[in-house]
């Protein structure tokens, strides 16, 4: 069965399952990097929030073995733990006075986000692009968000400058940075569900030693954006005590690595390249560069500018 056909048997097995009205629909998705993601969306009457459960990893079971009436099962199982039994209030979503203590922002590739880009307000920094969204919602099941266009900036009669002045202030009490060692991230990862991405922080970075630490925001979702937090990456240097690396493992982290316990800058940029394509979900990549960040000019910088 191809996966085309098994998106179609699923769809058609929890329409015969799902109760009170709700329905399940194909949902086709461009998300980061231009990465075309197909799923089932599942709305209830009455409710304007409809949770979409995409199926690759479900496909990739089904052609290891595992029977379809058993995996949609499993799909129904968990669309009972993150649907919402009401609608949420979007009055005044539009209004610039409404949501504007709700304005934060993430860093995506700019090369991979082009068309993207253009219709979005976005500020370029390196190889990278910081675009900005609303944070609506934060819970177990996950974010409610809402991009910001180039309509929303024209209505609000803000500038890319504005947003990011005011996003700025925005991430540090709704999004905090957190950094942490490489062993505490493991050991963070062994305490959630089985399978979860791994990244940068594989197995053998059990083994490394606390010189490698990891920069996140709480909720582990866009956490590299902390890179742009005010003096974030000069209070890091004051821990490390040095120049230091910036590895982007993925849109959700950063590794920082001290520049002493580094490699030459064309093999950090191997190890990013080849991590991406063995471990990273193509539409969580950040970016195949490395970074430095050098703490007497308070800059962060691509390998190709690096200077020993």
């Amino acid at each position: 069965m191809k996966y085309q056909e098994f998106v179609c048997a699923i769809e058609k097995k929890m329409n015969q399952k799902l109760e009170g009205g709700a329905k399940a629909a194909q949902y086709t998705a461009i998300k980061n990097n231009g990465k075309v993601k197909k799923g089932l969306l599942i709305e209830t009457p009455g409710v304007n929030i409809s949770p979409t459960i995409y199926l690759e990893e479900f496909y990739q079971r089904y052609l290891d073995g595992e029977l379809i009436d058993r995996l949609v099962q499993e799909i129904l199982d968990f669309y009972r733990t993150v649907k919402c039994d009401r609608s949420m209030d979007t009055n005044g979503i539009e209004h610039y006075d409404s949501i504007q203590d709700k304005i934060v922002f993430k860093l995506i590739h700019t090369e991979k986000n082009r068309d993207l880009l253009e219709s979005v307000p976005h500020i370029k920094l390196l190889d990278l692009s910081i675009v900005f969204y609303v944070l609506l919602d934060v819970n177990s099941q996950g974010t409610a968000t809402m991009t910001v266009n180039n309509d929303h900036l024209e209505y609000w009669n803000v500038t890319e400058e504005d947003l990011l002045a005011l996003a700025r202030r925005n991430v540090k009490r709704l999004l905090p940075a957190e950094l942490f060692t490489m062993q505490q991230a493991v050991d963070e990862i062994l305490r959630t569900v089985p399978g979860r991405r791994k990244n940068l922080l594989n197995e053998s970075a059990a083994e490394a030693d606390d010189f490698m630490y990891v920069l996140s925001n709480p909720i582990r979702s866009f956490g590299a954006a902390c890179i742009v937090y005010p003096e974030v990456l000069d209070m890091a240097g004051q821990i490390l005590g040095e120049d230091y690396y910036v590895l982007p493992s993925s849109v959700h982290e950063v590794v920082l690595v001290p520049a002493s316990k580094g490699m030459e800058p064309e093999e950090m940029d191997a190890m990013v390249t080849e991590i991406n394509q063995t471990q990273v979900a193509e539409e969580e990549i950040l970016s195949n560069h490395a970074y430095l960040y050098q703490r007497e000019t308070r800059r962060l910088v691509m390998q190709n500018s690096f200077n020993f």
